[in-house]
């Protein structure tokens, strides 16, 4: 305190040693600062940073369009072309576009992740000098067009492999005037410029031909039958340009395996024919696809010469769907072997090509041992499945497609990355180019796995890829044909493949399905609807004399009742069975009774006409018409009548009619088929019975009672002279006759109330006839 006090400007001994461990802390932190080693400084600044590099290269959008050759060789130039887009607020200059090599690619996951980063950073590599383009002031939304072009060595890559490239916009804005990346994008560069020193990859791809469902059973009333198409939406796919145009086009002459649905086939063979579609007024008008049709079969045929063909069953029928729902309804799993057995007869007819039918493709290569039971049921003894839906099992690289998987099945197990690589909107270039980029880099990888193993590896792509997404499949495939890493091989060969003993056989259970998948299925009852239609169909065809015309065109509307293309659609799957059972009902009803009106009847008995209509363009047979009286104790009709009518004709059906008795009686007619089931609607009218009036059976009456009391006379009378024959001696009487024999000796009944008759007068009395006459 003393010293304190004499020095007034200083502090005491504990506050200066505070103040000099505050400073020396404070120095030490400026130190690690300064040095990076605060904790969290590397962190922080690195987040600084990366959030400025991401803030600046959002300024810009590159998009690289084009990328040739996709698969370089040493001596090979690379060019790479595209747009950059100012998309940033503020005016980019003196901006120039350059390329980036990154590292190589260490396995097949990293390849996913690939276009969808943005920012830079230092693992995009520096730019490649020398090899730039400058570009022009670009104002906030404008874009300008770049193109590059190098020799491949002067990427300077190293090893086999698969490398990430990227393209950069470099420049600076009015709000940050300094050098900067503005704008990046990335793809992938396969490199292995020679034949692969190991075993080649065995690859099959699916090139699938199917479409959505497009004819139901209606059709003009006509003996041609011409189909009636909803609109004529196939006739733009089938002309140039058109999605099935460029499947068939590209196809032509790609080392693939096609997949057929052969109901586009027979749909597109019907439009080689006259045809009609349904306007929004309900009038139809003739369908003008005819050309494109005669000309896509035609392109088809060329296209698939020496190709495998593999056959769906026909319409595509939803394997899944039949197993989680379709088998609990009787009789829906028989569609899927009449199914596969249309498939064979359609291809070759239409086609000329015997295809294969043993194969099965449920949707998305999604499968369960209940989708597995069910597809091998129609013969199936293949099922195309995917590596995400039965896992790889121990194996670090991707084993051969073909599993075991018992009953003497083959499961058929497509690559999932490489079959899904072709998903998504490719329309715009830059999409397709790094799908393209990802499949052959992917394909590679695959390869590199096990160099040393020969392996089948199958590609399923989606089922109906758009007009864009073949074009990618075919520059994708069309880059891999010479063979450096790959060689084609039929899905045929692929299924036959020895199977890696190491690769999951086990099929999983009903409860691994994702469900987003069976969100997506017709329920049990769509094909309780569907069975309904089945029901009526069988019942109506056996009236027919020419049940073909029928059975034909509605039992194929029933196998496109469960095609997989009703996925996510169920309002359109809906419509389509409800107009398929709608005509069905409409064509059932052109056989009926013509309504009958009262009718008297006069007489004991008559006939009673009732008129049956066949208003369809064949004949029926095999009805009978039955009619039954609501009392018979007062009128009786026959049993039943066979009712046989040609096409477009009335047959006036005549029961004979029995009365009893006066007053009304009510008649049903109805029409059963040859097993007693009852046809169509019933018929009631009502029977007057009024010829029989009181007076009519006073009369009746007083007749019968005359006959009996003749009768009795007759008998009295012999009784009598038979009773008086013994007492005469039994001599013949005058005449020669006897008596009781009806002579003139026979007594006539006596009258109640007179006297008996004087022998001697009636013996005396004369008669010419023999005769007593009663006075």
């Amino acid at each position: 305190m003393a010293e304190a006090a004499r020095f007034p400007g200083t502090t005491s001994a504990p506050a200066r040693r505070r103040l000099r461990h505050t400073v020396l802390l404070l120095v030490l932190a400026v130190l690690l600062v300064g040095m990076g080693q605060l904790p969290g400084a590397d962190t922080a600044r690195a987040e600084t940073e990366a959030t400025a590099a991401a803030s600046s290269a959002r300024a810009a959008k590159v998009s690289i369009n084009t990328l040739t050759p996709t698969v370089p060789t040493q001596n090979d130039t690379l060019t790479v072309s595209g747009t950059v887009t100012n998309s940033g607020r503020s005016t980019i200059t003196g901006g120039h576009v350059g390329l980036r090599v990154g590292p190589q690619l260490s396995g097949r996951s990293d390849i996913d992740d690939i276009g969808s980063r943005s920012g830079h950073t230092d693992s995009d590599g520096s730019e490649i000098g020398n090899h730039t383009q400058k570009i022009d002031t670009l104002p906030p939304g404008v874009s300008r067009e770049f193109s590059i072009s190098l020799p491949v060595k002067d990427l300077n890559l190293g090893r086999d492999g698969v490398y990430q490239l990227g393209v950069s916009l470099s420049g600076q804005t009015t709000d940050q005037p300094y050098e900067q990346v503005l704008g990046i994008s990335r793809t992938v560069l396969p490199w292995q410029p020679s034949p692969t020193e190991g075993k080649k990859t065995q690859l099959t791809f699916l090139w699938p031909l199917i479409s959505a469902t497009r004819l139901s059973a209606r059709m003009e009333s006509d003996q041609q039958q011409t189909p009636i198409f909803p609109n004529d939406d196939l006739a733009a796919e089938l002309a140039p340009g058109g999605r099935l145009q460029q499947l068939v086009a590209l196809g032509k002459n790609l080392p693939i395996t096609w997949v057929i649905d052969p109901d586009l086939l027979a749909t597109v063979e019907a439009m080689t024919k006259p045809y009609k579609v349904e306007g929004t007024d309900g009038k139809t008008s003739s369908g003008r696809g005819q050309a494109v049709a005669k000309q896509w079969l035609g392109q088809l045929q060329t296209a698939m010469a020496g190709d495998q063909v593999v056959a769906l069953p026909f319409g595509d029928p939803d394997l899944a769907s039949l197993a989680h729902s379709g088998k609990d309804v009787s009789g829906t799993l028989s569609h899927l072997q009449s199914a596969t057995e249309l498939a064979a007869t359609t291809v070759e007819t239409i086609l000329g090509v015997k295809p294969r039918t043993d194969f099965a493709w449920p949707a998305e290569g999604a499968v369960d041992s209940s989708i597995v039971d069910v597809a091998t049921s129609a013969g199936a003894h293949n099922v195309i499945a995917r590596s995400d839906s039965l896992q790889d099992g121990r194996t670090p690289y991707a084993p051969t497609a073909a599993r075991q998987i018992g009953g003497g099945n083959t499961a058929v197990v497509a690559d999932a990355r490489l079959s899904t690589a072709f998903q998504g909107d490719l329309i715009r270039a830059d999409d397709a180019s790094l799908a393209v980029q990802r499949f052959l880099a992917q394909s590679l990888l695959v390869n590199q796995q096990a160099p040393g193993e020969e392996r089948s590896i199958v590609v399923a792509p989606q089922r109906m890829p758009s007009t864009s997404q073949a074009q990618a499949m075919a520059a994708a495939l069309d880059s891999l044909r010479d063979g450096r890493w790959t060689q084609p091989l039929d899905l045929g060969d692929a299924a036959r493949a020895k199977p890696d003993p190491a690769a999951a056989q086990q099929v999983p259970g009903p409860g691994a399905y994702p469900e987003a998948l069976r969100a997506q299925e017709l329920t049990t009852r769509d094909f309780r609807e569907i069975q309904k239609t089945q029901a009526t169909l069988d019942h109506f065809k056996v009236i027919l004399t020419a049940p073909d015309r029928v059975v034909t065109p509605f039992g194929s509307a029933i196998m496109r009742e469960m095609s997989t293309s009703w996925r996510g659609d169920p309002e359109g799957a809906a419509r389509f069975r409800t107009a398929v059972q709608s005509y069905l009902d409409e064509l059932t009803r052109h056989v009926g009774l013509i309504k009958k009106s009262d009718t008297t009847l006069s007489g004991r008995s008559a006939t009673i006409p009732v008129t049956v209509h066949n208003g369809l363009l064949q004949g029926i047979d095999g009805l009978r018409l039955v009619l039954e009286s609501s009392r018979p104790n007062r009128l009786k009709v026959d049993d039943w009548q066979p009712v046989r009518i040609d096409g477009g004709h009335n047959q006036s059906v005549k029961f004979e009619a029995h009365a009893y008795a006066n007053g009304p009686v009510q008649v049903t007619a109805r029409l059963y088929t040859a097993d007693n089931q009852p046809y169509g609607e019933p018929m009631t009218f009502t029977v007057h019975v009024t010829s029989i009036t009181p007076m009519v059976l006073l009369v009746i009456a007083v007749g019968v009672l005359l006959l009996v009391l003749a009768g009795l006379r007759i008998y009295i009378q012999r009784k009598r002279s038979a009773a008086r024959g013994p007492a005469d001696g039994g001599q013949p009487g005058a005449d020669g006759g006897h008596s009781g024999d009806g002579g003139p000796d026979d007594d006539r009944p006596e009258q109640p109330g007179s006297p008996a008759p004087d022998t001697a007068t009636h013996n005396a009395e004369p008669s010419g006839s023999g005769e007593k006459v009663d006075r």
